[in-house]
Protein backbone atom coordinates (compact mmCIF):
# COMPACT_ATOMS: atom_id res chain seq x y z
CA UNK A 1 0.00 0.00 0.00
CA UNK A 2 2.46 2.36 0.84
CA UNK A 3 4.67 2.06 -2.39
CA UNK A 4 1.34 2.23 -4.18
CA UNK A 5 0.75 5.92 -2.57
CA UNK A 6 4.53 6.44 -3.18
CA UNK A 7 3.78 5.42 -7.21
CA UNK A 8 0.64 8.44 -7.03
CA UNK A 9 2.74 11.16 -5.51
CA UNK A 10 5.67 10.54 -7.89
CA UNK A 11 2.70 11.37 -10.84
CA UNK A 12 1.29 13.77 -8.89
CA UNK A 13 4.47 15.76 -8.69
CA UNK A 14 5.28 15.11 -12.65
CA UNK A 15 1.98 16.28 -13.69
CA UNK A 16 2.31 19.61 -12.00
CA UNK A 17 5.25 20.15 -13.15
CA UNK A 18 4.43 19.10 -16.44
CA UNK A 19 1.34 21.73 -16.50
CA UNK A 20 2.76 24.48 -14.69
CA UNK A 21 6.39 24.24 -17.61
CA UNK A 22 3.60 24.43 -20.22
CA UNK A 23 1.84 27.25 -19.20
CA UNK A 24 4.59 29.26 -18.01
CA UNK A 25 7.11 28.34 -20.89
CA UNK A 26 5.40 25.92 -23.59
CA UNK A 27 4.56 27.99 -27.01
CA UNK A 28 0.75 28.41 -26.64
CA UNK A 29 -1.81 26.05 -29.61
CA UNK A 30 -2.55 27.65 -32.74
CA UNK A 31 -5.45 29.23 -32.58
CA UNK A 32 -7.89 29.36 -35.91
CA UNK A 33 -7.06 31.58 -38.39
CA UNK A 34 -8.98 34.67 -37.71
CA UNK A 35 -10.29 35.21 -41.06
CA UNK A 36 -12.23 32.41 -40.62
CA UNK A 37 -14.14 34.21 -37.42
CA UNK A 38 -17.05 36.63 -38.40
CA UNK A 39 -17.21 38.43 -35.30
CA UNK A 40 -15.23 37.45 -31.74
CA UNK A 41 -17.00 39.16 -28.34
CA UNK A 42 -14.43 40.09 -25.77
CA UNK A 43 -14.14 37.98 -23.30
CA UNK A 44 -14.71 40.69 -20.76
CA UNK A 45 -15.39 44.27 -22.04
CA UNK A 46 -13.57 46.68 -19.08
CA UNK A 47 -11.92 47.01 -16.12
CA UNK A 48 -13.41 45.49 -13.19
CA UNK A 49 -12.64 45.74 -9.81
CA UNK A 50 -14.04 43.91 -6.89
CA UNK A 51 -13.65 44.78 -3.25
CA UNK A 52 -14.63 42.66 -0.65
CA UNK A 53 -13.59 43.24 3.33
CA UNK A 54 -15.13 40.43 6.05
CA UNK A 55 -15.08 40.61 9.86
CA UNK A 56 -14.54 37.72 11.23
CA UNK A 57 -14.84 35.91 15.02
CA UNK A 58 -14.51 32.96 17.29
CA UNK A 59 -14.97 31.68 20.90
CA UNK A 60 -13.30 28.21 21.98
CA UNK A 61 -12.02 26.37 24.59
CA UNK A 62 -9.55 24.30 23.06
CA UNK A 63 -6.60 25.84 22.07
CA UNK A 64 -3.97 24.26 20.17
CA UNK A 65 -0.87 26.29 21.32
CA UNK A 66 -1.51 25.88 24.64
CA UNK A 67 -2.07 22.06 24.14
CA UNK A 68 -5.89 21.52 24.27
CA UNK A 69 -7.38 23.86 26.58
CA UNK A 70 -7.67 27.94 26.94
CA UNK A 71 -8.94 30.34 25.31
CA UNK A 72 -9.69 30.29 21.47
CA UNK A 73 -11.17 33.90 21.22
CA UNK A 74 -9.85 35.20 17.68
CA UNK A 75 -11.12 38.73 15.78
CA UNK A 76 -9.88 38.66 11.83
CA UNK A 77 -10.40 41.82 9.31
CA UNK A 78 -9.69 40.80 5.63
CA UNK A 79 -9.77 43.57 3.01
CA UNK A 80 -9.64 41.89 -0.30
CA UNK A 81 -9.04 43.97 -3.43
CA UNK A 82 -8.84 42.20 -7.06
CA UNK A 83 -8.65 43.85 -10.59
CA UNK A 84 -9.30 41.85 -13.17
CA UNK A 85 -7.99 43.57 -16.49
CA UNK A 86 -8.81 42.92 -20.42
CA UNK A 87 -5.60 43.03 -22.52
CA UNK A 88 -7.19 41.90 -25.87
CA UNK A 89 -10.49 40.64 -26.75
CA UNK A 90 -8.96 37.26 -25.48
CA UNK A 91 -6.73 37.80 -22.37
CA UNK A 92 -7.52 38.85 -18.80
CA UNK A 93 -4.62 39.61 -16.20
CA UNK A 94 -6.10 40.33 -12.50
CA UNK A 95 -3.83 41.02 -10.06
CA UNK A 96 -5.13 39.96 -6.22
CA UNK A 97 -4.09 41.85 -2.96
CA UNK A 98 -5.54 40.43 0.46
CA UNK A 99 -4.40 41.47 3.83
CA UNK A 100 -5.66 39.16 6.91
CA UNK A 101 -5.59 41.57 10.16
CA UNK A 102 -6.08 38.99 13.18
CA UNK A 103 -5.68 39.52 16.75
CA UNK A 104 -5.66 35.83 18.25
CA UNK A 105 -5.71 34.87 22.55
CA UNK A 106 -4.46 31.22 21.68
CA UNK A 107 -1.36 33.07 19.62
CA UNK A 108 -0.58 35.63 21.92
CA UNK A 109 0.26 32.45 24.67
CA UNK A 110 3.19 31.45 23.07
CA UNK A 111 4.62 33.73 25.48
CA UNK A 112 2.06 33.42 28.21
CA UNK A 113 4.43 34.42 31.23
CA UNK A 114 3.82 37.86 32.90
CA UNK A 115 5.87 39.47 35.79
CA UNK A 116 4.21 40.90 38.45
CA UNK A 117 1.53 41.32 35.95
CA UNK A 118 3.16 42.69 33.16
CA UNK A 119 5.11 41.55 30.15
CA UNK A 120 8.36 39.79 31.20
CA UNK A 121 10.38 40.98 28.21
CA UNK A 122 11.79 37.29 27.63
CA UNK A 123 12.53 37.50 24.13
CA UNK A 124 12.35 34.38 22.48
CA UNK A 125 14.09 34.66 19.19
CA UNK A 126 17.22 33.76 18.68
CA UNK A 127 18.90 37.14 19.01
CA UNK A 128 21.80 36.23 20.93
CA UNK A 129 22.56 39.50 22.52
CA UNK A 130 18.77 39.83 23.86
CA UNK A 131 19.95 36.67 26.01
CA UNK A 132 22.98 38.55 27.19
CA UNK A 133 20.88 41.49 28.30
CA UNK A 134 18.42 39.67 29.80
CA UNK A 135 21.33 37.72 31.62
CA UNK A 136 23.17 40.99 33.06
CA UNK A 137 19.80 41.87 34.75
CA UNK A 138 19.46 38.95 36.68
CA UNK A 139 20.38 40.02 39.96
CA UNK A 140 17.48 43.03 40.44
CA UNK A 141 14.95 40.33 40.64
CA UNK A 142 15.77 39.36 44.19
CA UNK A 143 15.19 35.91 45.76
CA UNK A 144 12.15 35.31 42.97
CA UNK A 145 10.01 36.56 40.61
CA UNK A 146 6.32 36.59 40.46
CA UNK A 147 5.72 35.23 37.34
CA UNK A 148 2.07 33.64 36.63
CA UNK A 149 0.75 32.60 32.98
CA UNK A 150 -2.81 31.03 32.26
CA UNK A 151 -3.96 29.36 28.85
CA UNK A 152 -7.43 31.31 29.53
CA UNK A 153 -5.91 34.89 29.80
CA UNK A 154 -4.57 36.15 26.49
CA UNK A 155 -0.85 37.54 26.95
CA UNK A 156 0.60 40.99 25.46
CA UNK A 157 3.06 39.06 23.77
CA UNK A 158 4.59 40.13 20.22
CA UNK A 159 2.45 36.76 18.48
CA UNK A 160 -0.58 38.10 20.16
CA UNK A 161 -1.53 40.01 16.67
CA UNK A 162 -0.49 39.88 13.57
CA UNK A 163 -1.02 40.69 9.22
CA UNK A 164 -0.67 38.10 6.73
CA UNK A 165 -0.42 39.71 3.21
CA UNK A 166 -0.66 38.05 -0.28
CA UNK A 167 -0.66 39.14 -4.01
CA UNK A 168 -1.18 36.48 -6.35
CA UNK A 169 -1.12 37.68 -10.44
CA UNK A 170 -3.41 35.53 -12.75
CA UNK A 171 -3.27 35.40 -16.54
CA UNK A 172 -6.20 33.74 -18.48
CA UNK A 173 -5.79 33.45 -22.21
CA UNK A 174 -9.14 32.04 -24.60
CA UNK A 175 -9.43 30.83 -28.07
CA UNK A 176 -10.67 32.75 -31.12
CA UNK A 177 -14.02 29.98 -30.48
CA UNK A 178 -13.97 30.62 -26.79
CA UNK A 179 -13.86 26.77 -26.65
CA UNK A 180 -10.30 27.10 -24.75
CA UNK A 181 -9.12 28.96 -21.85
CA UNK A 182 -5.81 28.47 -20.45
CA UNK A 183 -4.54 29.57 -17.11
CA UNK A 184 -1.68 30.77 -15.35
CA UNK A 185 -1.27 32.08 -11.72
CA UNK A 186 1.85 32.95 -9.37
CA UNK A 187 1.71 34.35 -5.58
CA UNK A 188 3.17 35.13 -2.20
CA UNK A 189 2.64 35.66 1.06
CA UNK A 190 3.93 36.26 3.99
CA UNK A 191 2.53 36.55 7.49
CA UNK A 192 4.39 36.86 11.44
CA UNK A 193 6.42 33.17 11.32
CA UNK A 194 5.47 31.54 7.73
CA UNK A 195 5.84 32.84 4.51
CA UNK A 196 4.88 30.70 0.84
CA UNK A 197 5.53 30.98 -3.14
CA UNK A 198 3.18 29.51 -5.47
CA UNK A 199 3.27 28.78 -9.13
CA UNK A 200 -0.04 26.88 -11.33
CA UNK A 201 -1.49 27.04 -14.55
CA UNK A 202 -4.77 25.40 -15.96
CA UNK A 203 -6.67 24.59 -18.90
CA UNK A 204 -10.44 24.58 -19.40
CA UNK A 205 -11.98 22.90 -22.81
CA UNK A 206 -15.47 23.38 -23.91
CA UNK A 207 -17.64 20.36 -26.25
CA UNK A 208 -21.06 20.25 -27.51
CA UNK A 209 -21.89 24.01 -28.01
CA UNK A 210 -20.44 24.91 -24.25
CA UNK A 211 -22.88 22.54 -22.81
CA UNK A 212 -20.01 20.32 -21.47
CA UNK A 213 -16.62 21.12 -19.80
CA UNK A 214 -13.43 19.91 -18.84
CA UNK A 215 -10.70 21.45 -16.62
CA UNK A 216 -7.39 20.33 -15.41
CA UNK A 217 -5.39 22.57 -13.46
CA UNK A 218 -1.90 22.30 -11.30
CA UNK A 219 -0.36 24.06 -8.43
CA UNK A 220 2.67 23.83 -6.70
CA UNK A 221 3.49 26.02 -3.19
CA UNK A 222 7.36 26.04 -1.40
CA UNK A 223 6.41 27.38 1.63
CA UNK A 224 9.01 28.12 5.01
CA UNK A 225 8.35 28.14 8.72
CA UNK A 226 10.30 31.17 10.47
CA UNK A 227 9.79 29.35 13.42
CA UNK A 228 7.96 30.77 16.44
CA UNK A 229 8.45 28.43 19.73
CA UNK A 230 6.76 28.17 23.50
CA UNK A 231 8.86 30.86 25.42
CA UNK A 232 9.66 28.20 28.04
CA UNK A 233 10.90 25.06 25.12
CA UNK A 234 12.90 27.99 23.25
CA UNK A 235 14.42 29.24 26.44
CA UNK A 236 15.33 25.70 27.85
CA UNK A 237 17.35 25.25 24.44
CA UNK A 238 19.15 28.30 24.80
CA UNK A 239 19.93 27.86 28.17
CA UNK A 240 20.98 24.27 27.63
CA UNK A 241 18.62 23.04 30.17
CA UNK A 242 20.02 25.00 32.92
CA UNK A 243 17.35 26.14 35.17
CA UNK A 244 19.13 28.75 37.21
CA UNK A 245 19.82 31.37 34.45
CA UNK A 246 18.17 33.04 31.12
CA UNK A 247 13.99 33.32 31.48
CA UNK A 248 14.07 30.27 34.65
CA UNK A 249 16.67 32.39 36.85
CA UNK A 250 14.82 33.18 40.17
CA UNK A 251 11.65 31.63 38.94
CA UNK A 252 9.82 28.60 41.06
CA UNK A 253 8.80 25.43 38.78
CA UNK A 254 6.49 23.43 40.87
CA UNK A 255 5.19 20.15 40.71
CA UNK A 256 1.95 19.39 40.68
CA UNK A 257 1.65 19.27 44.50
CA UNK A 258 2.57 22.86 44.46
CA UNK A 259 6.12 21.67 45.79
CA UNK A 260 9.16 23.80 44.12
CA UNK A 261 11.30 21.42 41.76
CA UNK A 262 13.91 21.53 39.39
CA UNK A 263 13.34 18.14 37.63
CA UNK A 264 11.15 19.64 34.78
CA UNK A 265 12.57 18.94 31.16
CA UNK A 266 10.74 18.09 27.99
CA UNK A 267 10.62 14.88 26.30
CA UNK A 268 14.09 14.33 24.00
CA UNK A 269 15.87 17.51 25.50
CA UNK A 270 13.20 19.50 23.14
CA UNK A 271 15.75 20.83 20.13
CA UNK A 272 14.93 23.65 17.55
CA UNK A 273 13.52 21.96 14.49
CA UNK A 274 15.86 21.69 11.59
CA UNK A 275 13.64 21.32 8.42
CA UNK A 276 11.71 24.55 8.57
CA UNK A 277 10.49 23.97 4.90
CA UNK A 278 6.59 23.11 3.56
CA UNK A 279 6.10 22.15 -0.07
CA UNK A 280 2.67 21.12 -1.40
CA UNK A 281 2.01 19.97 -4.93
CA UNK A 282 -2.28 19.67 -6.34
CA UNK A 283 -4.11 18.35 -8.88
CA UNK A 284 -7.62 19.19 -9.86
CA UNK A 285 -10.01 17.76 -12.38
CA UNK A 286 -13.59 19.08 -12.88
CA UNK A 287 -16.37 18.61 -15.31
CA UNK A 288 -19.53 19.87 -15.67
CA UNK A 289 -22.61 18.86 -18.04
CA UNK A 290 -25.84 21.06 -18.98
CA UNK A 291 -28.39 18.34 -18.20
CA UNK A 292 -31.27 20.21 -19.41
CA UNK A 293 -32.71 23.93 -19.21
CA UNK A 294 -33.35 23.75 -15.77
CA UNK A 295 -30.47 21.72 -14.14
CA UNK A 296 -26.63 21.58 -14.32
CA UNK A 297 -24.11 19.13 -12.77
CA UNK A 298 -20.73 19.17 -12.37
CA UNK A 299 -18.06 16.56 -10.45
CA UNK A 300 -14.23 17.39 -9.20
CA UNK A 301 -11.42 15.71 -7.46
CA UNK A 302 -8.72 16.94 -5.87
CA UNK A 303 -5.25 15.44 -5.77
CA UNK A 304 -3.17 17.17 -2.60
CA UNK A 305 0.41 16.23 -1.64
CA UNK A 306 2.58 17.81 1.35
CA UNK A 307 5.70 17.31 2.08
CA UNK A 308 8.07 18.93 4.79
CA UNK A 309 7.40 20.57 8.46
CA UNK A 310 3.86 20.06 8.43
CA UNK A 311 3.19 20.70 12.11
CA UNK A 312 2.82 23.98 13.88
CA UNK A 313 6.10 24.93 15.96
CA UNK A 314 3.96 26.84 18.08
CA UNK A 315 1.36 24.73 19.27
CA UNK A 316 2.34 22.79 22.78
CA UNK A 317 1.59 18.86 23.86
CA UNK A 318 1.30 17.26 26.96
CA UNK A 319 1.60 13.61 27.98
CA UNK A 320 -0.25 11.74 30.19
CA UNK A 321 2.67 9.51 31.20
CA UNK A 322 5.10 11.85 32.13
CA UNK A 323 5.10 14.55 35.43
CA UNK A 324 3.57 17.62 35.19
CA UNK A 325 5.57 20.94 36.13
CA UNK A 326 3.35 24.68 36.32
CA UNK A 327 4.75 27.92 37.11
CA UNK A 328 2.70 30.51 38.98
CA UNK A 329 0.26 30.19 41.59
CA UNK A 330 0.12 26.87 43.27
CA UNK A 331 -3.04 26.98 44.82
CA UNK A 332 -4.89 26.92 41.07
CA UNK A 333 -2.93 23.44 39.88
CA UNK A 334 -6.04 21.95 40.41
CA UNK A 335 -8.45 23.60 38.48
CA UNK A 336 -5.82 24.59 35.52
CA UNK A 337 -8.32 23.53 32.95
CA UNK A 338 -11.04 25.61 34.55
CA UNK A 339 -11.61 29.15 33.21
CA UNK A 340 -11.35 30.45 36.58
CA UNK A 341 -7.52 29.61 36.42
CA UNK A 342 -6.17 33.09 36.01
CA UNK A 343 -2.00 33.01 37.37
CA UNK A 344 -0.64 29.15 36.82
CA UNK A 345 0.94 27.90 33.56
CA UNK A 346 1.25 24.16 32.26
CA UNK A 347 4.60 23.91 31.59
CA UNK A 348 4.92 22.26 27.78
CA UNK A 349 6.68 18.77 27.23
CA UNK A 350 6.76 19.08 23.33
CA UNK A 351 5.73 20.93 20.30
CA UNK A 352 3.26 19.14 18.07
CA UNK A 353 5.03 16.73 16.15
CA UNK A 354 3.25 15.05 12.91
CA UNK A 355 4.91 12.51 9.89
CA UNK A 356 6.46 14.50 7.17
CA UNK A 357 4.20 13.83 4.31
CA UNK A 358 0.20 14.00 4.02
CA UNK A 359 -1.91 12.88 1.04
CA UNK A 360 -5.47 14.07 0.73
CA UNK A 361 -7.90 13.54 -2.02
CA UNK A 362 -11.15 15.26 -1.80
CA UNK A 363 -14.01 14.58 -4.61
CA UNK A 364 -17.42 15.82 -4.67
CA UNK A 365 -20.58 16.68 -7.37
CA UNK A 366 -22.52 20.17 -7.58
CA UNK A 367 -26.12 20.01 -8.52
CA UNK A 368 -28.08 23.59 -9.26
CA UNK A 369 -31.45 23.00 -10.71
CA UNK A 370 -33.45 26.28 -11.60
CA UNK A 371 -37.47 25.58 -10.37
CA UNK A 372 -38.67 29.31 -11.85
CA UNK A 373 -37.94 32.57 -12.58
CA UNK A 374 -37.94 33.32 -8.69
CA UNK A 375 -36.14 30.31 -7.15
CA UNK A 376 -32.81 28.06 -7.38
CA UNK A 377 -31.77 25.06 -5.88
CA UNK A 378 -27.68 24.71 -5.27
CA UNK A 379 -26.62 21.81 -3.74
CA UNK A 380 -23.10 20.74 -2.89
CA UNK A 381 -21.56 17.57 -1.70
CA UNK A 382 -18.20 16.49 -1.16
CA UNK A 383 -16.19 13.49 0.54
CA UNK A 384 -12.99 14.01 2.11
CA UNK A 385 -9.66 11.30 3.03
CA UNK A 386 -6.15 11.70 3.82
CA UNK A 387 -3.30 9.58 4.75
CA UNK A 388 -3.84 10.69 8.47
CA UNK A 389 -6.91 8.94 9.41
CA UNK A 390 -9.10 11.90 8.90
CA UNK A 391 -12.87 11.10 6.76
CA UNK A 392 -15.05 13.74 6.07
CA UNK A 393 -18.69 14.47 4.41
CA UNK A 394 -19.41 18.35 3.74
CA UNK A 395 -23.55 18.82 2.54
CA UNK A 396 -24.12 22.13 1.31
CA UNK A 397 -27.74 23.54 0.56
CA UNK A 398 -28.16 27.18 -0.98
CA UNK A 399 -31.47 28.55 -2.42
CA UNK A 400 -31.16 32.31 -3.79
CA UNK A 401 -34.47 33.87 -3.88
CA UNK A 402 -35.00 36.61 -6.61
CA UNK A 403 -36.85 39.62 -4.94
CA UNK A 404 -36.84 41.91 -8.26
CA UNK A 405 -34.61 41.93 -10.77
CA UNK A 406 -31.69 44.05 -8.90
CA UNK A 407 -32.72 41.98 -5.76
CA UNK A 408 -31.77 38.48 -4.67
CA UNK A 409 -32.14 36.88 -1.28
CA UNK A 410 -29.77 33.60 -0.37
CA UNK A 411 -30.15 31.33 2.58
CA UNK A 412 -27.91 28.55 3.06
CA UNK A 413 -27.11 25.78 5.31
CA UNK A 414 -23.96 23.68 5.77
CA UNK A 415 -23.17 20.50 7.67
CA UNK A 416 -20.30 19.44 7.72
CA UNK A 417 -18.58 15.57 9.90
CA UNK A 418 -14.97 14.22 10.40
CA UNK A 419 -13.61 11.45 12.00
CA UNK A 420 -10.56 12.12 14.70
CA UNK A 421 -6.69 12.17 13.02
CA UNK A 422 -4.33 9.32 14.06
CA UNK A 423 -2.39 11.23 16.44
CA UNK A 424 -5.08 13.47 17.52
CA UNK A 425 -5.23 13.26 21.87
CA UNK A 426 -7.03 15.91 24.14
CA UNK A 427 -5.12 17.56 26.89
CA UNK A 428 -2.65 15.66 28.72
CA UNK A 429 -3.74 12.23 27.26
CA UNK A 430 -0.58 11.60 24.57
CA UNK A 431 1.53 9.15 25.45
CA UNK A 432 5.53 10.02 25.04
CA UNK A 433 6.28 6.93 23.37
CA UNK A 434 4.71 7.96 20.49
CA UNK A 435 6.11 9.06 17.74
CA UNK A 436 4.14 11.63 16.49
CA UNK A 437 1.31 13.78 18.34
CA UNK A 438 -0.95 16.77 17.99
CA UNK A 439 -3.66 18.30 20.48
CA UNK A 440 -4.94 20.40 17.77
CA UNK A 441 -8.76 20.30 17.77
CA UNK A 442 -9.08 20.85 13.90
CA UNK A 443 -8.06 17.09 13.73
CA UNK A 444 -9.97 16.02 16.30
CA UNK A 445 -13.57 13.95 15.83
CA UNK A 446 -16.46 16.72 15.21
CA UNK A 447 -19.91 17.77 13.33
CA UNK A 448 -20.38 21.43 12.65
CA UNK A 449 -23.19 23.05 10.86
CA UNK A 450 -23.41 26.63 9.05
CA UNK A 451 -26.33 28.86 8.75
CA UNK A 452 -25.97 31.87 6.11
CA UNK A 453 -28.29 34.76 4.93
CA UNK A 454 -27.17 36.91 1.69
CA UNK A 455 -28.44 39.79 0.02
CA UNK A 456 -27.12 40.46 -3.54
CA UNK A 457 -27.99 43.66 -5.83
CA UNK A 458 -26.71 44.08 -8.96
CA UNK A 459 -27.06 46.35 -11.91
CA UNK A 460 -25.96 44.64 -15.20
CA UNK A 461 -25.28 47.99 -16.90
CA UNK A 462 -23.74 49.97 -13.68
CA UNK A 463 -26.27 53.05 -14.14
CA UNK A 464 -24.61 54.31 -10.64
CA UNK A 465 -21.63 56.20 -10.63
CA UNK A 466 -18.52 56.37 -7.99
CA UNK A 467 -15.90 58.45 -9.88
CA UNK A 468 -15.38 56.84 -12.94
CA UNK A 469 -16.45 53.83 -12.29
CA UNK A 470 -20.00 52.21 -12.38
CA UNK A 471 -21.29 50.30 -9.41
CA UNK A 472 -21.71 46.71 -11.02
CA UNK A 473 -23.26 44.38 -8.08
CA UNK A 474 -22.82 44.41 -4.01
CA UNK A 475 -23.15 41.43 -2.09
CA UNK A 476 -23.69 41.15 1.94
CA UNK A 477 -23.68 38.06 4.15
CA UNK A 478 -23.64 36.86 7.44
CA UNK A 479 -22.90 33.38 8.46
CA UNK A 480 -22.91 31.39 11.82
CA UNK A 481 -20.83 28.10 12.34
CA UNK A 482 -21.09 25.80 15.49
CA UNK A 483 -18.77 22.99 15.93
CA UNK A 484 -20.02 20.07 18.52
CA UNK A 485 -17.33 20.55 21.06
CA UNK A 486 -18.28 24.32 21.52
CA UNK A 487 -16.22 26.25 18.94
CA UNK A 488 -18.32 28.81 17.25
CA UNK A 489 -18.20 31.80 14.93
CA UNK A 490 -19.49 34.12 13.10
CA UNK A 491 -18.41 36.26 9.44
CA UNK A 492 -19.47 39.14 8.22
CA UNK A 493 -18.49 40.15 4.66
CA UNK A 494 -19.66 42.79 2.48
CA UNK A 495 -18.74 42.89 -1.47
CA UNK A 496 -18.39 45.71 -4.43
CA UNK A 497 -17.90 45.26 -7.54
CA UNK A 498 -17.01 48.11 -10.32
CA UNK A 499 -16.63 48.67 -13.69
CA UNK A 500 -15.10 50.96 -15.78
CA UNK A 501 -16.86 53.84 -17.82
Amino acid sequence: MVGNLEAVVVVIRKICLLLVFIFFFGSSISAQDNSEILYKKRVLEQIEINFLNSYYIQEGENASVTGGVGNEKLTDFTPSFVVAIPLNDDDILTIDLTTSNYTSASSSNGNPFDVSGSSSGYDDDSDDDDDEDYQEDENSYGDSRNVVGSPWVASSGASKQDVWSSLSLGYESSSDDRNTVKSRNISISKEYDYNSVGIGGGITKLYNQKNTSFSVSGNIYFDRWDPIYPTELKAYSDENGNLDTGFFYNVDIKDSNGNVSLDWKPINNFSLIKDDSRNSYSLSLSASQIIGTNSQASFFLDIVKQQGWLANPLQRVYFSDVSNYFIGNESSISNYTSKSNRDVFHLSDDIERLPSKRLKIPFGFRFNYFINEKITVRNYYRYYSDDWGIRSNTINLEIPYKISDSFTLYPSYRHYDQTQSDYFAPYDMHLSTSEFYTSDYDLSSFNAKQYGIGLSYKDIFAERQIFNFGLKSIDLKFSNYQRSNGFNANIFSIGFVFTQN
